[in-house]
């Protein structure tokens, strides 16, 4: 199948990752040629197909898709997937890298009791870095083999664990932002830091140690209004000003946090006002805010015009009980809208999955509570996980030309059917079958770092 002229050269187990990088780094097949099914999305509603072709990766980005390899490109090595599906990595826009060891379980509760009782209880478990290591290296792995090649995470307020976390990301080869989570008010003695002036020391601390990563970069992390101080979320506005580096966050994702945050926050017009009244809404800070299940009209236009992200979690919205946000309106205006797994509210990493339920919950929204919004079609919802999303890092989720060279190949043989299937219908049947026994192959900026 894979005929390659070069191969990358693996680190022995036990090698030191500054050690590993040097090797990748040097010895990385920055040109070459990948043929398969190759389908990529040129909008939210344009989804392109060709059968059989050829997408080529020069200096690492996409020199453009193909029926026929022109000869230019005839002496790249060519990695043979024919017959496979070859689309762009998906993008993960939020997931909480700690709570990864109780996914599946605890989907009793809804928002704000889930976090006090089973959230902030197995984050503080991150101040022990023996507990970090393990609980990150499973992370971390599993992430490498799912479809996933771009990812925004939240950490805890830990600087050593974020730090180390960033490290795994760095050595996987997965090119992420990771937060250090700022929280000191509204949560509990032995997870809220004493002050605001220490917990921004401390983010200033961990942004000054982050630079020496390649493909793992700093992302500010106010957990949320409630739990931060106006003069905590002054703090993290002057070292956005001062460090240039993006948000994230939540917003209107539960009704009774929104009617929190109206108590909290006297005089905000609403829920992203508490944010973009210390310039931490878009503009020239760029922003992702998960869920907007509940955004007023004028919270959404302030996002629209602001190019704040959207980041939708249709799990994790379902199994908190907080509702389903008109993500369909988001697209219509032309907002920036991705995906999330929002783990562990949401229960899986996969982005496929993610799909497959923005899918079903916007269907359920139109069918029992408004017949305005539309349902999401597989277009709409294979764009937000790959090109939308993609888009907070630059040009990445698409195989038009220019764009780093993200992909994923995916075998479906093992799907048995015994009639005939367009690339289309295979293409949709992986949106809601595939897991991780379907991935071949993985291209993150030009590197493959996996190969099953």
């Amino acid at each position: 199948m894979l005929h390659l002229v070069h191969s990358i050269i693996q680190s022995p187990v036990g090698y030191k990752w500054f050690i590993w990088n040097r090797v990748i780094e040097e010895n990385t097949v920055r040109n070459y040629v990948v043929k398969g099914n190759i389908c990529y999305s040129k909008s939210s509603n344009e989804l392109c197909i060709v059968e059989n072709g050829y997408v080529v990766c020069e200096e690492n980005k996409c020199a453009g898709v193909f029926h026929e390899l022109p000869e230019a490109y005839e002496d790249f090595p060519l990695y043979d997937y024919s017959d496979h599906m070859i689309i762009p990595g998906l993008v993960d826009l939020h997931v909480h890298a700690p709570q990864y060891p109780f996914r599946g379980m605890a989907m009793d509760l809804e928002l704000i009791d889930w976090l006090n009782t089973y959230t902030f209880v197995e984050e503080a478990k991150y101040a022990n870095l023996d507990y970090a290591e393990k609980a990150y290296d499973i992370f971390v792995d599993d992430l490498k083999h799912s479809a996933t090649t771009r990812a925004v995470v939240f950490g805890t307020i830990h600087n050593d664990a974020t730090l180390l976390l960033m490290e795994k990301l760095e050595k996987a080869g997965i090119a992420s932002y990771v937060g250090k989570v700022n929280m000191d008010r509204n949560s509990p003695e032995y997870l809220c830091e004493e002050s605001a002036e220490q917990s921004a020391k401390a983010t200033e601390q961990w942004l000054i140690a982050s630079e020496r990563f390649e493909n793992v970069k700093p992302i500010l992390t106010p957990r949320f209004t409630p739990s931060c101080t106006d003069e905590l979320l002054e703090r993290l506005s002057q070292l956005q000003k001062k460090y240039k580096v993006p948000v994230q966050s939540h917003l209107s994702e539960n009704l009774g946090e929104i009617e929190w945050v109206k108590e909290l926050c006297p005089g905000t017009k609403n829920y992203g006002d508490s944010y973009d009244r210390y310039d931490l809404f878009g503009n020239d800070c760029p922003t992702i805010m998960a869920h907007c299940v509940y955004s007023d009209e004028a919270e959404v236009e302030m996002m629209r015009k602001q190019n704040v992200f959207v980041a939708h979690c249709p799990e994790s919205n379902a199994n908190l009980s907080s509702g389903v946000a008109p993500v369909k309106n988001y697209l219509k205006k032309n907002m920036k809208v991705g995906l999330g797994s929002d783990i562990a509210a949401g229960s899986t990493l996969s982005i496929f999955k993610a799909m497959a339920m923005a899918v079903q919950c916007s269907k359920l929204r139109w069918r029992l509570y408004d017949q305005y919004v539309e349902p999401l079609t597989v277009e709409e919802v294979f764009y937000m996980a790959t090109k939308g999303g993609g888009e907070f890092f630059g040009k990445v989720g698409s195989f038009e030309e220019g764009y780093e060279f993200d992909a994923v190949v995916l075998e479906d043989v093992s799907l048995r059917h015994p009639q005939e299937l367009t690339v289309k219908e295979r293409l949709e049947r992986m949106i809601y079958l595939a897991d991780d026994k379907n991935i071949l192959a993985k291209f993150v900026n030009g590197n493959k770092i996996l190969e099953k």
